[in-house]
């Protein structure tokens, strides 16, 4: 028991700390997804797409190599099965892509912009993890499970393409699981330095980091904290995580239980868990970055309108994130890195309903 207690205080402390190196690199590097999209909407600059989507190849070939070695099984997170939600995926990742776009950014450059000192961020936090805590367990889960959930498709194989490509040609899965994301992952960084302005030292410096920071969640929470047999239940168990299985970094769930934590401290089935200590440690890294570079800096809500903006936009991003499985992050960085056929869906909704909603509010802007 005693050994359990220590590796949870430990998984903990390392989520922590992969999140102080993501949140000090995504503050000092502006790494942003809805910035991203946003600079390809409406000046057609891919700067930080580019970035994003080193960010992607190192954590694609990253995965790819623990799990070939057999140090991480990503094939039991919630990324891997055969139950495919895919209209969860569609509704919560156009909800998601939506929100980040009203809220200025998603859960990530949230908790950055907190560390940063941006009090509309803080707002934005608690909204969003009030809805997604009301989207796991209350009234929006009853929505959730009653509706969107039951659409559900059965697949042949695992849901990661690796596995689905192997059922369809007849391939051991096992392999394509290496050759298949080194192929993907080199043909992101052909891509990505094919052009000048991706190779900036800042844009380098900002994929690779963030990139590793998903391997390294991977690792920590698949590898470090994998106990054959836990002393209490005497069964595998990943401790440290609130779903008992290997995961990286995800932020929309993790902030619904940071306020459960919380309120229930002194509940002693309680504690601070990997997805947590994690978020936790983006906001610690963020605010070290900003009074190193004295950019640390309070702003406020101008007017109602923009109060309203952002409250509603993280409102949506509570909801969409819980209801496609995950953020920009627990599906764009995190579930991606596995190729899991769930987390596609679920990013290309967020950036059509990103895109979407920045196309509407150009057309607004031209009206007046």
């Amino acid at each position: 028991m005693d050994e359990a207690l220590i590796s949870t205080g430990t998984i903990a402390w390392l989520g922590f700390a992969l999140g102080a190196v993501f949140g000090f690199t995504g503050n000092r590097t502006n790494f942003c997804t809805m910035g991203a999209i946003s600079d390809i909407v409406n000046m057609g600059d891919w700067t930080r797409m580019r970035m994003w989507l080193l960010a992607i190849a190192v954590a694609l070939l990253g995965v790819a190599v623990l799990q070939s070695s057999g140090q991480v099984d990503v094939s039991k997170s919630i990324y891997g099965g055969t139950r495919l939600s895919w209209l969860s995926h569609v509704v919560g990742g156009l909800m998601f892509g939506v929100g980040m776009v009203l809220s200025s950014g998603c859960g990530s450059k949230t908790l950055i912009r907190v560390g940063g000192g941006n009090l509309k961020s803080v707002l934005v936090l608690i909204v969003m993890g009030i809805a997604a805590f009301a989207t796991l367990k209350g009234v929006f889960g009853v929505w959730r499970v009653a509706t969107v959930d039951k659409v559900v498709a059965t697949l042949p194989a695992s849901q990661d393409l690796p596995s689905l490509l192997g059922f369809a040609i007849g391939v051991d899965p096992k392999t394509l699981a290496l050759w298949l994301p080194l192929v993907i992952g080199l043909a992101l960084l052909a891509f990505v330095f094919a052009h000048a302005e991706a190779r900036k030292p800042e844009a380098v410096l900002g994929g690779i980091v963030i990139g590793l920071t998903i391997v390294g969640g991977w690792y920590v929470t698949g590898h470090v904290g994998f106990v054959a047999e836990h002393p209490q239940t005497l069964e595998a168990a990943y401790v440290g995580t609130l779903s008992n299985r290997p995961e990286s970094l995800s932020l929309v769930a993790p902030s619904a239980q940071l306020l459960d934590l919380l309120m229930f401290w002194s509940d002693k089935s309680k504690f601070l868990s990997f997805g947590v200590a994690a978020a936790l440690g983006i906001m610690a890294g963020s605010v070290v970055s900003a009074l190193i570079t004295k950019s640390y800096r309070e702003e406020v809500f101008p007017n109602a309108a923009d109060f309203k903006r952002h409250t509603s936009g993280a409102v949506l991003m509570g909801i969409g994130g819980v209801t496609g499985l995950g953020c920009t992050i627990g599906q764009g960085l995190t579930g991606i890195s596995t190729l899991s056929l769930g987390s596609i869906i679920t990013l290309a909704a967020i950036i059509v309903g990103a895109a979407a909603q920045l196309k509407y509010e150009y057309w607004k802007v031209m009206r007046e």
